[in-house]
């Protein structure tokens, strides 16, 4: 979704302006075209060359130097900018806009551009508790300014506490948030994702080889575009979205009762987890110890949360997820009517780039008319903007 996005990125005189290298080369590995405007400050810690290599287009450090013949610097880019980021942001810089001063080419942008602008900061732990810069923080939040962190941790001063630039994907992810359409900002969303591990006994457990990335790409997705989502989410090696409610879960008993306190209040349900269907009658207080004779593991079957789901569905959307290893449409198919569903996402997880463990998709949505569209070979971010698209074609009809 960044691809050919015009982003304008001021960097300011800190420790952390290094770091805004790597936010250059995310933004172009993306697909943006960035410009990046360097204060005098920020040139004592990173050249301009830098930035103009990882951009591929001149950096803008003098107040009045010419973008383009007959342009004027300030104004170009300015009106270029469909987003105006300053990362990292000193409490010095945040002082200037918000009193208004524009003396340099980096304020004169921000007080020229009607783009939204984003702000991360990154000080001392103290510059950042000082009552003044706070009070500049909260002027400029009531003026429309948006900001990501600071995080706390050990900073380059030595001290500990409150003011780390946040990380580049944090960044990134509220870039995204901004530029995206809100064309969920009235829904609340429930996502499910990741297995469910079923215990055997203290150390082992059944469970299956879904890593959560697709229920992740759609929290991701859905908070981006305004929607207010809980993910519940069983065991992945994924770091909790941003700005989401998260309820970490294990077992299929845990994501069910997880998902029916959460119904109530969702308008739209998307259950991509992979829950276990069956979980051992009998779970060992102990750890089972090898013997020499064979052992009988006796299960049972987990409740139906999809099907239960869809008894109560009342006006709310709800998506299923088949993976499935053969006859995908007529088990998709199948599915989606038994458990009285409004679209179903169907993929073979035999194909290669497809299933689970891997970032791509190559998906069927099928919906109760009949309709199948098949989407090719994509990212599962790319994959979570189009299901969302098609959720929003369903909520007008």
């Amino acid at each position: 979704m960044l691809k050919d996005r015009k982003i304008v990125l001021g960097v300011t005189g800190g420790i952390a302006a290094y770091k805004a290298a790597e936010l250059v080369r995310e933004l172009v590995r993306a697909g943006a075209e960035v410009h990046v405007v360097m204060t005098k400050s920020a040139q004592a810690f990173i050249t301009p060359l830098t930035f103009q290599t990882l951009s591929g287009n001149p950096v803008a450090t003098e107040l009045f130097s010419l973008i383009e013949e007959s342009e004027i610097g300030h104004i170009s880019l300015a009106d270029r900018a469909e987003i105006l980021v300053i990362a990292p942001a000193t409490a010095n810089i945040i002082g200037k806009i918000a009193s208004g001063i524009a003396d340099d080419m980096l304020t004169t942008i921000v007080m020229a551009t009607k783009a939204p602008v984003l702000i991360a900061p990154a000080m001392n732990v103290h510059m950042w508790e000082n009552p003044i810069c706070q009070e500049n923080i909260e002027k400029l939040r009531a003026r429309g300014y948006q900001f990501v962190g600071p995080e706390s941790g050990e900073l380059a001063c030595g001290y500990e506490g409150k003011g780390r630039l946040a990380e580049i994907p944090t960044i990134m992810e509220e870039i995204r948030a901004i530029l995206s359409p809100q064309d969920f900002a009235q829904e609340k969303i429930l996502i499910t994702a990741g297995p469910t591990e079923e215990p055997i006994d203290p150390v082992r457990f059944i469970t299956n080889r879904s890593s959560g990335k697709m229920g992740f790409a759609l929290a991701h997705a859905a908070r981006r575009r305004g929607a207010e989502v809980t993910l519940v989410s069983g065991p992945t090696a994924l770091p909790a979205p941003p700005k989401v409610s998260y309820i970490s879960v294990r077992s299929a008993a845990e994501m069910r009762e997880a998902v029916l306190n959460n119904l109530n209040s969702a308008s739209i349900l998307l259950m991509a987890a992979a829950v276990s269907d069956y979980r051992p009658k009998k779970t060992a207080p102990e750890k089972m110890k090898k013997s020499k004779s064979e052992t009988l593991l006796e299960l049972e079957r987990n409740a139906d949360i999809l099907a239960e789901a869809g008894q109560h569905k009342g006006q709310r959307i709800i998506v299923g997820f088949a993976a499935e290893t053969e006859n995908l449409l007529q088990n998709a198919r199948q599915k989606l009517k038994e458990k009285n569903l409004d679209l179903i996402v169907a993929n073979d997880i035999t194909l290669p780039g497809a299933g689970f463990e891997v970032d791509t998709n190559i998906v069927k949505l099928l919906d109760p008319s009949g309709k199948v569209e098949e989407l090719p070979l994509m990212t599962k971010e790319e994959l979570a903007d189009r299901i969302l698209d098609r959720i929003g074609q369903l909520r007008k009809l």
